[in-house]
């Protein structure tokens, strides 16, 4: 059965997104495998909104970054400033250091500025100056991009785009969901009216239960099936790594949760595959241009 938290963190995350079910359960799914979730669409579908609603529902502090082509990385990180009075050197911490982090249009930055985020994507750290400061736990990155023949974009290199656990679009609504839209009342509004659904006690309790969800060694079997294949020069450029075997594994987990089942299924690994493979894997050739090549990992690769 579903831990009634979470249900009742979906219904109210649908009252809100409308007709976006299974992108909001492939984002809470991302949360709690404890990864970061990176949101690939046109402007104006709701991917802000998305990530303002989970902070909202969680109750965590909450920060945003509009990354643009000036931006610093001491403007991510934080700066040291000579305080005169103490005569010392004092670390302002900046924006990154909060729990859920919005970094918004992330590739109208420079791939020098995207860097910094990477040691605390992995690690949970940052070093400044020389003196390593930890972040706070839990802390859950959430980027937007626009598609990259956007004007002014810069594609995320493979090294950043490896550290998102999964990415999602939302895609326009359907005729339905966008009248509801048209008719219904402005979403930030109703975003902060929300009570939150999800504490942080619970929500750290969920992250340590998703590692206990049983994988038999069939399903390992499965996931190493899929991630060799990937790394099959004839159809892929570059292959699944080993974060991204334990992405597909974590995410597989916390799909199961999800559904309230404490065994992971061939089918859980199939729901999440094309959000953790899809920005990972590459094309062999030119030919397969367009090609989703998580669909074609997933039809290659059989269930034993």
């Amino acid at each position: 059965m579903m831990h009634p938290k979470i249900s009742t963190t979906l219904e109210v995350a649908n009252e809100v997104i409308v007709g976006k079910d299974r992108q909001i359960r492939l984002a809470l799914t991302c949360l709690l495998a404890r990864g970061h979730l990176l949101i690939e669409d046109h402007p104006g579908v709701g991917k802000t909104t998305l990530a303002h609603l989970l902070a909202q529902l969680l109750g965590l502090p909450f920060s945003r970054i509009q990354f643009t082509t000036d931006l610093l990385p001491a403007d991510i990180l934080g700066t040291s400033i000579y305080d005169r009075e103490q005569a010392r050197f004092s670390f302002h911490p900046g924006p990154i250091f909060t729990s859920i982090l919005l970094a918004d249009e992330i590739n109208r930055a420079s791939p020098k500025i995207q860097s910094a985020l990477l040691e605390a994507m992995e690690e949970h750290q940052v070093t400044v100056d020389g003196e390593t400061r930890k972040l706070p736990r839990p802390f859950f990155v959430i980027a937007t991009q626009n598609p990259e023949d956007y004007i002014g974009t810069y594609p995320l290199p493979e090294s950043q785009l490896d550290r998102f656990m999964m990415r999602i679009t939302l895609g326009y609504p359907d005729p339905a969901a966008e009248r509801l839209l048209l008719s219904g009342r402005n979403r930030q509004d109703m975003i902060q009216e929300l009570d939150t659904t999800l504490d942080t006690s619970t929500l750290t309790e969920l992250q340590a239960l998703v590692e206990k969800i049983h994988s038999s060694d069939a399903l390992l079997d499965y996931i190493q099936d899929l991630v060799r294949f990937s790394r099959d020069p004839i159809n892929f450029r570059n292959g699944l790594s080993p974060r991204a075997a334990l992405a597909l594994l974590r995410s597989a987990q916390a799909w199961t949760l999800l559904d309230g089942r404490d065994a992971v299924l061939p089918e859980d690994v199939q729901q999440v595959l094309p959000s953790v493979a899809g920005h990972r894997l590459r094309a062999s050739h030119e030919t397969q241009a367009g090609t989703d090549l998580a669909m074609l990992l997933m039809h290659a690769v059989p269930v034993a």
